[in-house]
């Protein structure tokens, strides 16, 4: 028995499947999940899904959003999403270095507004970066 995995963004629905396995980004830490989970319901930070279906690993950048797990049906309700697979890897390095730079600069400085932003970007690009096979440091 498999588990039937969906992951719907505002714009379209990034996977629609089914899978063995769930890797989920919660607020609480990464989340494992597999046929015949208990019921769930959990936010999810931005940051890298995996999916494994048969033998192949799936990455998809998650930018925040809910799961709910119930009778091996997987929901993921996110702000955005995108297939590893569909990110170009040197564009999103290149992405990953500005925002590293940017909120290292901007955390020396008293605009807290600007400091939260800067790093929600940072993450964002990790996590774009990470989902196209990079191996940003977290």
């Amino acid at each position: 028995m498999a588990l039937t995995v969906r992951v719907v963004a505002p714009d379209k629905t990034v996977w629609d499947s089914s899978a063995e396995e769930v890797i989920l980004p919660s607020t609480t830490g990464q989340l494992g999940i597999l046929t015949g989970h208990a019921p769930l319901l959990t936010a999810l930070d931005i940051g890298v899904m995996r999916v494994r279906a048969a033998k192949d690993w799936v990455a998809i950048a998650l930018m925040g959003g809910f799961a709910e797990v119930d009778n091996n049906e997987v929901t993921i309700l996110v702000n955005g999403a995108e297939r590893g697979d569909a990110i170009d890897r040197e564009a999103a390095r290149a992405a990953y270095t500005e925002a590293e730079a940017k909120a290292s600069q901007l955390r020396s400085g008293d605009n807290r507004q600007a400091q939260i932003q800067a790093d929600k970007d940072l993450k964002r690009a990790r996590a774009r970066f990470q989902a196209a096979g990079g191996s940003a440091s977290l």
